[in-house]
């Protein structure tokens, strides 16, 4: 197997808990006919396959692109929609797939568009939270009701989530220790 960097959380441990998540999420909209999951892109696509498999009721999917980062590593705090949903959310019981929720910025925003849109109701589902970072940034005013795991503030990859693009097809979550682990990857 591919495992340039050793995982944080491995494949075993991703499975279990997004076989958790999925049954909970079962039982919590057991009625209301089906969710629509919107996932936020990139990232989330790896964790929201998982998680819409281990739901068992009849299921939507779109997607949106939020960026508030443009070519700067850090928020500018301007919101841009780089790829909007493709079907009208109104009405629908949303569930927003998340990779990692760092600051809350960019979800927050998506929040607050699908509820202008008249979504029937919003929960959100997450791979990674960082809740230092969410609280200490105060951007997020919604709560995350489905979390899979939290980590503090190092930067972490697989799972969907990326360095420079590559590195999303690692089946476990790395932790990024020494900036010699990405040197692969600078030059490709």
């Amino acid at each position: 197997m591919y495992e340039p960097i050793p995982p944080l959380i491995t494949r075993v441990d991703l499975e279990k808990r997004i076989l958790e998540i999925g049954r909970q999420i079962t039982a919590d909209y057991a009625g209301k006919g089906h969710i629509k999951i919107i996932g936020a892109l990139r990232g989330c696509f790896v964790f929201m396959a998982d998680l819409m498999r281990a739901i068992d009721m009849p299921v939507k999917v779109d997607f949106m692109e939020i960026s508030s980062y443009g070519a700067a590593t850090t928020s500018s705090g301007n919101i841009k929609i780089l790829k909007d949903l493709s079907d009208d959310p109104h009405g629908e019981h949303v569930l927003i797939a998340e990779d990692i929720i760092d600051t809350g910025l960019t979800l927050q925003c998506m929040i607050d568009l699908l509820k202008g849109r008249g979504v029937a109701s919003i929960e959100i589902a997450t791979l990674l939270i960082k809740p230092k970072n969410v609280a200490a940034q105060g951007k997020l005013h919604y709560p995350v009701k489905y979390q899979a795991f939290t980590v503090s503030d190092e930067f972490v990859v697989g799972a969907g989530m990326d360095y420079k693009g590559f590195m999303r097809n690692l089946p476990y979550i790395a932790q990024i220790t020494d900036n010699s682990q990405l040197s692969l990857f600078d030059s490709l």
